[in-house]
């Protein structure tokens, strides 16, 4: 009697704690359920720049950023020329201030001028208001040297989060980004560009220069010659990029709504 008992009472706790293990588990499974269903729903959310386009024509883009020095200013332009190629030139406006009339040398060849804020700070650590302070006396720099409206914006370092980009939405600018970096700045030569821009060139791509930078005035003949050879039409990001009508996917890519 007395071990039927013993046997029915182990029973009886063996059923419940597996029970509770039970209940354990799928309690678990739930939590993570609901916090990866957050983590989705918060990165569905995010503010995204544009990195690339998706597109079946043969076009990218070429961007140079201005921050630095303006020495190799006129062969870039002389180079463009030759290539009959127009780019687009995202600008400091200290730069801008330093640099006057290579600014009105860019305008007056009809490449595409855009903001590359007033200062170059780190932007992911500034308010809305701060943001919006930036790209705003960048914006007046460009009007009153060129008489242009600015729509395209990149933030120093690439750096971008919901509050700069709402920031430059507020203004009625568009982020760009890039798909493609030729690590200029890090001194590389002409061949060496090319190579790591072959490696990731495709339709839509949007390529990302400096000027100032070692090598890149004297060998942007060398890898234009070389992109274009592979039969891609090089643009400005305003006749890359969608301009109503499109989402941006969780990479970055710019897609054309049907």
């Amino acid at each position: 009697m007395f071990l039927v008992l013993n046997k029915n009472k182990i029973a009886s706790y063996i059923i419940a704690l597996s029970m509770v293990i039970i209940l354990f588990c799928v309690a678990s499974v739930m939590m993570t359920y609901q916090e990866e269903a957050i983590e989705t729903s918060g990165y569905a959310n995010r503010q995204l720049p544009i990195y690339n386009v998706k597109m079946e024509e043969k076009k990218i883009a070429l961007t140079i950023n201005c921050a630095w020095t303006a020495d190799d200013i006129d062969i870039i332009l002389k180079t463009l020329e030759k290539h009959q190629s127009k780019i687009t030139f995202f600008m400091v406006g200290t730069w801008i201030e330093k640099y006057p009339e290579e600014v009105k040398k860019i305008a007056a060849a009809g490449h595409e001028i855009a903001n590359h804020s007033e200062t170059h700070p780190h932007v992911n650590q500034l308010s809305y208001e701060k943001n919006v302070e930036q790209i705003k006396k960048c914006n007046d720099r460009i009007k009153a040297l060129t008489g242009n409206d600015v729509k395209l914006y990149r933030g120093p370092y690439g750096e971008y989060n919901d509050t700069v980009i709402k920031a430059a939405k507020s203004l009625n600018m568009q982020v760009i980004q890039w798909n493609i970096d030729s690590l200029d700045y890090k001194g590389l030569t002409g061949k060496e560009m090319l190579s790591r821009i072959n490696e990731k060139l495709s339709s839509g791509s949007i390529i990302l220069m400096h000027s100032g930078a070692k090598y890149t005035g004297e060998t942007l003949d060398m890898i234009l010659t070389g992109i274009k050879s592979q039969g891609y039409e090089i643009v400005k990001v305003s006749d890359l990029i969608y301009q109503d009508n499109f989402t941006i996917d969780n990479n970055g890519t710019q897609i054309k709504n049907k």
